[in-house]
């Protein structure tokens, strides 16, 4: 299974301040344990809602609203994609992380949908749609 799993944004986050060192020599020593488990597939932090955008979409309607946004708690700071056995397993991995902020923080779980989880929507040739695009993707890194 794999899931996605986010780490919230935070007002520091959000301000734009680096992590310390030391934070950064945690999370990479937690990192290298991931890659060692055969865990982590991917991850990254992401930069304050102010270096973004939205693009809201009505019908054929498009509006782009610039950051930063007012919700922190609604905003991500990062990311990992996890490949897990379970949700248990998840939550094991998490606990053991470092606070990945200055402060307060949250970390969120999200499995992601596999193919099998759309049922006969996913027809033959979607399926394979679907393994050419994967497969396009892993030549692309």
């Amino acid at each position: 299974m794999r899931v996605m799993v986010i780490i919230k944004a935070t007002p520091s986050s959000e301000a734009g301040e680096m992590p310390s060192e030391q934070l950064l020599t945690e999370m990479g020593q937690y990192n290298e344990e991931l890659v060692q488990a055969g865990i982590m597939l991917a991850g990254d932090g992401l930069k304050p809602s102010s270096a973004g955008f939205r693009v809201r979409f009505s019908g054929s309607d498009r509006t782009v609203i610039d950051g930063p946004f007012a919700e922190t708690k609604e905003l991500i700071a990062g990311y990992w994609i996890w490949q897990v056995e379970s949700l248990e397993q998840a939550l094991e991995w998490v606990k053991r992380c470092p606070n990945p902020m200055p402060e307060e923080s949250t970390i969120e779980v999200r499995p992601l949908f596999e193919m099998e989880d759309f049922g006969e929507e996913m027809t033959p040739e979607l399926r394979e749609q679907e393994i050419r695009q994967r497969a396009a993707l892993e030549g692309n890194r």
